[in-house]
């Protein structure tokens, strides 16, 4: 199984325009017949007026034949990429490999935070190991959706996704996340594989699947 995440930039009046016909026409068209969409946002702090969506494909080559697929449908090639077409001022993509289950929220009405660091060339894979076992104890100041490296897109990089009720949630829960000892041993341990660290807070569409 392989997760993408793509990510795209808009100017401010463009972005309410893009997501109503992506709710409207895009998603209607696309459904879940060309890869499984997991999530729909958008920024709130971090990088502004931007979209992240999240696709699950069983494969790199199933990827491959609904991509192909999804370009021979007319109402897709005709109908929606015209359009939104000259709002989009850049995209991005990341394919990216699974270290932990996906575990989306059983609630609605959360927030999340994706974070994506850059690791040391070949250090990737110790970070993941320190992580997952510091996770557990992590774990119980706010909940992890998804723990993935980045094979395509951007090299040496590992992300995680986390949901909060909402951001008062967060700052709490960072906070109290900040004071406990064995996270401070986890971070001084993984703290020589990490180059350069980022986040973005993302608010779900009304068209997302993770609410």
């Amino acid at each position: 199984m392989i997760f993408e995440m793509r990510t795209y930039s808009f100017l401010p009046a463009d972005l309410p325009k893009y997501l109503k016909h992506a709710g409207e026409v895009g998603r209607s068209v696309r459904g879940n017949d060309y890869g499984v969409n997991c999530g729909y946002w958008t920024s709130e702090f971090g990088r502004l007026n931007q979209v992240w969506h999240l696709w699950r494909y069983e494969s790199y080559a199933q990827r491959e034949e609904l991509r192909t697929k999804l370009s021979q449908n007319r109402d897709w090639v005709d109908g929606y990429l015209p359009v939104v077409q000259g709002w989009v001022r850049r995209m991005d993509i990341r394919i990216m490999n699974p270290h932990a289950p996906f575990v989306p929220p059983q609630d609605a009405g959360n927030v999340y935070e994706y974070r994506y660091y850059r690791c040391a060339v070949g250090k990737v894979g110790n970070w993941i190991g320190h992580f997952k076992e510091a996770l557990p104890n992590r774990q119980k100041y706010s909940k992890i959706v998804g723990l993935w490296q980045t094979e395509i897109g951007q090299p040496n990089e590992v992300s995680h996704l986390w949901v909060y009720p909402d951001l008062n949630a967060r700052t709490e829960a960072r906070a109290r996340l900040g004071e406990d000892e064995s996270w401070r041993e986890f971070q001084r341990t993984g703290r020589p594989y990490l180059r350069e660290l980022n986040n973005v807070l993302l608010q779900p569409t009304n068209f997302s699947p993770l609410k």
